[in-house]
């Protein structure tokens, strides 16, 4: 259950004036999915529209994780949880954590349903919805213990960059919802844009990089694309049957030692998914990022 007060003012929402950070994709189920869509309807959360939208929010909504769940327990949240791959994952072995998984793509959803039948978990709870929105008024106050955001969107042309989701306006959504001492998690398969969340988080006055100083010069994953060049190698275009990859040309700016690091090792909770899986298979390197909420 979930509970939309009424008589709330919900907070200024810019978020509603920015580009979003996903591509629309076809939202249509069929087979196994579409059945798990409308039996497995307990695990999704009915969320409010604030428009025609089905990933908008009413921004008078407020998700009450204790009814939802029946017990008080922490929350951890996804933004982007795709296939639920992570999410179940972590569930299955972290009985006592609440997981709520917030996606857009709606197969995505309904693929995590599955997962949560198959492992028969009661601890994960599934919502459609913008996370912008969902960071800015849907969850409560300091009512998440972690936060995790893994391989968003690149978005690597120059004219999209915009669109990415790790940005000043998020980082002060994400502090808005951690609970002090709370810990933000992302990673990404793009050194641009690592180097991008560490900058836009490391001159936040509300987090603190968790592995300060960590894995700096040879050590850094930083220092070995730049030294690999393999960003320039395997781009981030689609690969065509015959054809050699093709590069973005986005690599950032290659200082050729990285003397900062600040990047987190992997923590036992995220897997390797198949979406990881295909950045391995490219030859490109992955960056840990861990911030804890002051």
């Amino acid at each position: 259950m979930s509970t939309h007060p009424a008589g709330l003012t919900p907070p200024a929402e810019p978020h509603l004036s920015q580009p979003v950070s996903f591509v629309r994709r076809g939202s249509r189920l069929q087979g196994r999915r579409r059945q798990a869509w409308a039996e497995l309807d307990g695990f999704v959360v009915g969320v409010p529209r604030s428009s025609m939208a089905d990933t908008s929010v009413d921004p008078g909504y407020r998700f009450d994780a204790a009814a939802e769940f029946g017990r008080d327990a922490p929350l951890v949240v996804e933004v982007g949880s795709g296939l639920g791959e992570a999410l179940t994952h972590a569930a299955e072995l972290q009985p006592d954590l609440n997981f709520l998984a917030l996606e857009v793509y709606k197969p995505g959803l309904a693929q995590t349903l599955l997962r949560i039948e198959q492992k028969g978990l009661t601890n994960v709870r599934v919502a459609q919805a913008n996370a912008a929105e969902a960071l800015a008024t849907m969850l409560p106050e300091g009512s998440v213990s972690e936060l995790w955001v893994f391989f968003p969107d690149p978005w690597h042309k120059t004219r999209h960059r915009k669109r990415r989701l790790v940005k000043n306006d998020f980082v002060d959504l994400a502090a808005r919802v951690l609970a002090p001492g709370g810990r933000w998690r992302l990673a990404t398969d793009w050194s641009d844009y690592a180097v991008q969340m560490r900058d836009v988080l490391d001159t936040s006055e509300a987090f603190t990089n968790a592995h300060d100083g960590e894995r700096t010069g040879a050590d850094s994953p930083l220092t070995q694309v730049w030294e690999s060049g393999v960003e320039l190698v395997v781009g981030g275009a689609p690969v065509r049957k015959g054809k050699d990859p093709v590069s973005t040309g986005n690599t950032g700016v290659n200082e050729g030692v990285d003397a900062r690091g600040g990047w987190a090792p992997r923590f036992d909770g995220r897997i390797l998914t198949s979406f990881e899986n295909k950045a391995h298979e490219a030859g490109r390197m992955i960056f840990d990022l861990t911030f804890r909420r002051l």
